[in-house]
């Protein structure tokens, strides 16, 4: 359901409506951007109503409850909102309220995560790696940092890694030898990149395989490749909150690691340079 889903809902049954949920409701049709963030409580002390009357709204208008009206709203906003707007949210709480909210948030990611995780789509997604000429892994904007952690393990596993940075040598030249035998590996999480699906549909145009790795089967991505995978991802504030995504990138990792022969001896080499450089060792 997006946005426009429910307030369509909210005007459809607005006649019908109790004298204070068309106050609700009209904060609501004003506010939506704003509300999605709210508890009841809160939404209730800005309409002037209380908290049970904000959660006997969310029935009124055929919800389980009024989270899962949150919810809704949520999901249809959070590639539309700026920065400056998701900063204000995380205002309407103290400091020791949001250290617990966004770590608890993270918590229920990776569980989301683990209970929606596809096995047969990750054992055809590490076979697909393991079988690619050259491997490209692309992430812009703050995704890049995810990008750049898969790629750096993947090094040590696979002949051929490229990881695609927005730098002074352009997105489109680093991938000009991209080829069907190769893959790509496309992280996008909201904000969404439009660069992200420009290279992507490159990719496409090349015939190279590439595998999504995204936060539903709502984002533009998941419908323009043949393998997804799924990570919880939840705004909460201005910065994006991708312990879920890391997580499944370790889970990755570790699988392609186990069904890929050599990399223990590429381990072991590994092991000898950095010895002979001191990479770890300080004196």
């Amino acid at each position: 359901m997006s946005s426009s889903d429910l307030l369509g809902r909210i005007r459809q049954k607005y006649l019908s409506l109790s004298k204070s949920h068309k106050k609700i409701a009209d904060y609501i049709l004003e506010n939506y951007d704003k509300v999605a963030f709210m508890t009841a409580s809160t939404l209730g002390k800005n309409v002037d109503i209380s908290e049970s009357t904000v959660v006997r709204f969310a029935n009124a208008i055929d919800y389980d409850g009024y989270p899962q009206l949150q919810k809704e709203l949520q999901e249809s906003i959070k590639t539309k909102l700026t920065t400056v707007q998701r900063f204000e949210f995380s205002k309407e709480h103290t400091e020791t309220e949001y250290l617990t909210k966004i770590m608890i948030n993270d918590i229920d990611n990776i569980r989301f995560t683990i209970d929606q995780f596809d096995f047969e789509m990750m054992s055809r997604v590490v076979d697909e790696i393991i079988k690619a000429r050259k491997v490209y892994v692309l992430g812009l904007r703050s995704s890049s940092v995810l990008a750049h952690y898969l790629g750096f393990y993947l090094n040590f596993i696979l002949p051929e890694v490229h990881i695609i940075q927005e730098s002074a040598q352009d997105v489109y030249d680093q991938l000009l030898n991209l080829s069907k035998d190769d893959l790509m590996i496309a992280l996008s999480f909201p904000r969404y990149s439009k660069r992200t699906y420009d290279c992507v549909n490159y990719a496409i145009k090349n015939n190279a395989t590439i595998i999504g790795i995204t936060d539903g089967l709502n984002s533009p991505l998941y419908e323009k490749v043949k393998y997804c995978l799924i990570a919880k991802y939840n705004m909460n504030t201005f910065i994006d909150s991708l312990v879920a995504p890391m997580s499944l990138l370790n889970a990755l990792i570790i699988g392609v690691s186990m069904r890929k022969e050599g990399v223990e001896r590429n381990l072991e080499k590994l092991e000898r340079i950095w010895d002979e450089y001191g990479v770890y060792n300080i004196k």
